[in-house]
C-alpha cells in the first residue's frame, strides 16, 4: 500500500508540474491568439475590436499571471479549454470529444495487438535462436523496423488503396449514403484496415527484438539452469520462468506508448486524413489555434503519466522486489 501511495502522490506532483508548463509556455510566445488570427487575414483594426475579438474567445492577456493561472487551473477542472480558432465558434472539448475515440479506438487496439504479437515472436526467437524459422523472423523484423511508419503507410496506401482500390483513400467512414448498424461497423473497419497495419507492422519489429534481448539476458541465469536441471516442461520454463521476468522491462514501453496513444501517430492520420487527435493537433499547429494546442498537449500529458501510474503499479505486482 505504501508503494502505491507514493507512486500516486508522485502522479500527482507531475500532472501539477505539467499542467503549470502547459500554462506558462503557450504565454511565452509574442503577441496573442487574437492578435494572430488578425495578422493572418492582413487586417488592421482598432483596439475596441481586437478586445472583442479577445472576448470572444475567452482571452484574459491583460490580466495578471497569478489571475490567469488560477483561472486556468479553475477552468481547467471543469474541462473548459476555450473555443478553437480554427474550428470558431466550436469549444474544445467538443473537437476532442469528436476525435479521442478515433484515435482510441484504431490506435490503442492497433499498440495492443502490435504489442501481443511481437512480444510472443519474441520469445519464441528467443528460446529457438538457432533455428532456421527464428533467423529468418530475426532479420525480417529488422528490416521491417527500419521502416518510416509513414512511408510505409503510403506505400500501402497507394498500392492498395489507389492502384488496386480495395481499401478507401482516407476518412474513417463513408460519407456517400447513410449507414447505420452493422453497415456503419463494417465502414469503420474497412476504412481503419491499412491504417491499423501500418502501425502493427511498423511496431512489430521492436517489440519482438525487445522482448529477444530481454529473454536471451534471462535464460542465462541460474534459475534457468535450475529449472532444466528439475526436468520442467519446457513450456514452462519458457513462459513462466523466463518470459515472465524478460516482459518486465518491455512494460514500461509498452505503457509509455499507451499514453503516447492520445496524440495519435500524426504522420499517420496525415497520410489517411483520419480523423483522430494526430490529425487535430497538426491543423491546431498550422492555423496557430492556441486553445486546441494546449487542450491537446494536456491531454497528452496525462495519459502519459496514467499509463505510467498503471505501469509502476503493476510492475509491482509483477516483480515484488520493485516494492521493498
Amino acid at each position: 500500500m505504501r508503494y502505491i501511495l507514493r507512486k500516486t502522490g508522485f502522479f500527482f506532483l507531475t500532472l501539477w508540474a505539467a499542467v503549470t508548463l502547459n500554462f506558462i509556455i503557450p504565454r511565452l510566445m509574442p503577441g496573442n491568439p487574437a492578435e494572430n488570427l488578425v495578422a493572418r487575414f492582413q487586417g488592421q483594426i482598432s483596439d475596441k475590436a481586437l478586445r472583442a475579438i479577445e472576448i470572444a474567445f475567452g482571452l484574459n492577456v491583460h490580466e495578471s499571471m497569478i489571475n490567469q493561472y488560477f483561472e486556468y487551473l479553475g477552468n481547467t477542472l471543469r474541462g473548459n479549454f476555450g473555443t478553437s480558432l480554427v474550428y470558431f465558434p466550436t469549444p474544445v472539448i467538443k473537437i476532442i470529444d469528436q476525435s479521442l475515440p478515433w484515435t482510441l479506438g484504431l490506435f490503442g487496439l492497433s499498440t495492443i495487438i502490435g504489442f501481443v504479437i511481437g512480444t510472443l515472436l519474441g520469445i519464441y526467437v528467443a528460446w529457438r535462436r538457432e533455428s532456421n524459422v527464428s533467423s529468418v523472423t530475426l532479420v525480417s523484423a529488422l528490416f521491417v523496423r527500419s521502416f518510416p511508419y509513414f512511408w510505409f503507410g503510403l506505400i500501402l496506401l497507394y498500392i492498395f488503396g489507389f492502384m488496386l482500390g480495395w481499401f478507401p483513400l482516407g476518412g474513417a467512414y463513408s460519407t456517400k449514403t447513410s449507414l447505420n448498424g452493422l453497415s456503419y461497423v463494417i465502414s469503420v473497419i474497412h476504412h481503419g484496415f491499412l491504417p491499423a497495419l501500418t502501425i502493427i507492422i511498423s511496431s512489430l519489429g521492436g517489440w519482438l527484438l525487445t522482448m529477444r534481448n530481454n529473454m536471451i539476458s534471462v535464460l542465462v541465469e541460474d534459475y534457468i539452469t535450475v529449472a532444466e536441471a528439475k526436468g520442467l516442461k519446457e513450456r514452462d520454463i519458457m513462459l513462466k520462468y523466463a518470459a515472465r521476468n524478460a516482459i518486465l522491462p518491455s512494460i514500461t514501453g509498452f505503457a509509455m506508448s499507451l499514453g503516447f496513444i492520445v496524440g495519435g501517430a500524426i504522420l499517420t492520420e496525415i497520410v489517411y486524413s483520419y480523423p483522430g487527435m494526430g490529425y487535430i493537433l497538426y491543423q491546431s499547429v498550422i492555423g496557430q489555434d492556441y486553445p486546441l494546442m494546449q487542450a491537446i498537449f494536456l491531454m497528452i500529458s496525462l495519459s502519459v503519466l496514467l499509463a505510467n501510474l498503471v505501469a509502476d503499479i503493476l510492475y509491482g505486482f509483477i516483480d515484488p522486489r520493485v516494492r521493498e
